[in-house]
């Protein structure tokens, strides 16, 4: 039973070493037994040899983990007693929440929980799965009872890729628990290595809705600012000006219009649509918002096609160049990517379409998208360049060095207000 269990006796096992699950590994790993497992036994050996693809954990924090340990193998992941998984959440190409990942966790999970121990989740679903559609696959492989041989707890996941200010431990973190016990023990386990504090919510069912609504409310704000690009282009008013002066007052909040992609924002309102939707509400507002959202690559593609027109380029075999193609800046993530769409929607126009992205794992690339970057654009050749990630790199090259790859006569449109207003010719 829980009662047997206390924070001093946790061997923990974190399911997923992905770019939640590492960072979440590393820190309990400083302080209590904690084993990292992964199914890739490629990317346990990298980690063995203190090398994180990822880049969210630098070798030195990886090495300050002195009790923690990397394996692909069952056995290993059986001595534990405390099971945290951070498998993905994504959707289906029919925009459907996919829980495949999280559901083999769950059967993985099965074949080694015990009584008495306790499997927490941190990936985002709707309200409900955990309790619904993981907790069942655990009680059906194992053949133990839940909160009677085991229990279950929530602690939603909060990392956000590339940022070195807000990380793990300085963000406060949700926890809830299947029982109120158990509710204690987790957010006592978590208040081990999160120095922002925790939030105990009242149930686990709360602790989902919660995560799912944090993103959901972001997708939404930009949604609304993407849509006054719209008007504001129609209008020839610049965004950036008009967003700047609305911003001096106190209360008003800093989006800005851009892509939305990435495992997070540009899929967890999918989770919450399709579950209302099960309970019979179609949600309004929130596939709005995602509708716009999801439109942007194609809006972005029409409107350098446009000013390309105006300049009297040739559009029907122009060569264009993209810059970025990760979901956001200074982090290798290809996840859910929108800058895809800018490039399908280019390829319709017959655009040839060479992709520059420093950051990126070039095989990853083509094996997700069928993309490959370039090594290194060409000096003078591209008719169009267009800013679609703001990567540090890119800041550093400043107009000039970007304006060098296109032509004498080319169009350089940047998404991201990298550069200043009159460095460039189209700004989103």
């Amino acid at each position: 039973m829980i009662q047997k269990l206390d924070v001093d006796s946790v061997r923990l096992g974190v399911i997923g070493l992905g770019y939640v699950g590492l960072p979440l590994a590393v820190e309990f790993g400083k302080v209590m037994p904690t084993l990292g497992f992964d199914i890739n036994s490629k990317r346990i050996s990298e980690l063995r040899d203190g090398i994180d693809q990822t880049l969210e954990v630098e070798p030195e924090l990886l090495a300050s983990a002195l009790q923690l340990s990397f394996s692909s193998d069952l056995e290993v992941l059986r001595a534990c007693n405390v099971y945290i998984v951070t498998v993905p959440t994504p959707i289906d190409d029919s925009r459907r929440p996919d829980l495949t990942p999280l559901i083999k966790a769950s059967e993985t999970l099965g074949q080694v929980v015990g009584e008495g121990d306790v499997v927490i989740y941190e990936s985002t679903v709707y309200p409900g799965a955990t309790e619904t559609d993981c907790v069942p696959v655990i009680e059906r492989v194992s053949g133990l009872t839940f909160n009677r041989d085991f229990f279950a707890g929530y602690s939603p996941e909060r990392i956000n890729p590339g940022d070195k200010e807000h990380r793990v431990a300085t963000i406060r973190k949700v926890t809830a628990g299947s029982t109120p016990e158990v509710a204690d023990f987790v957010d006592a386990l978590y208040s081990r290595v999160i120095t922002a504090g925790t939030h105990q919510a009242s149930s686990i069912a709360v602790a989902e809705a919660a995560k799912v609504i944090e993103n959901t409310q972001r997708d939404i704000n930009i949604a609304l600012i993407n849509e006054l690009a719209v008007i504001f282009n129609r209008l020839g008013i610049d965004t950036e000006e008009v967003l700047e002066a609305a911003g001096t007052k106190w209360n008003f909040l800093p989006f800005r219009p851009g892509l939305v992609g990435g495992h997070c924002i540009g899929v967890d309102p999918y989770y919450l649509t399709h579950r209302a939707e099960q309970v019979g509400y179609h949600p309004e507002i929130i596939l709005a918002g995602r509708r716009i959202n999801d439109g942007m690559g194609g809006y972005v593609a029409n409107q350098l096609v446009k000013q390309m027109i105006r300049r009297r380029i040739h559009v029907d075999g122009a060569r264009v160049l993209v810059m970025g193609l990760t979901f956001k800046e200074n982090c290798p993530d290809l996840r859910n990517t929108r800058v895809v769409d800018i490039l399908s929607e280019l390829g319709d126009y017959n655009v040839t379409v060479d992709t520059y992205d420093p950051q990126v794992d070039k095989d990853e690339a083509e094996a997700e998208y069928g993309i490959r970057p370039v090594e290194r654009p060409e000096e003078g050749a591209y008719d169009a360049v267009v800013l679609a990630v703001a990567h540090r790199e890119f800041l550093e090259l400043g107009a000039k060095g970007i304006r060098a790859w296109g032509k004498p006569e080319h169009v350089l449109y940047d998404l991201k207000y990298l550069l200043p207003k009159e460095a460039v010719d189209l700004r989103l």
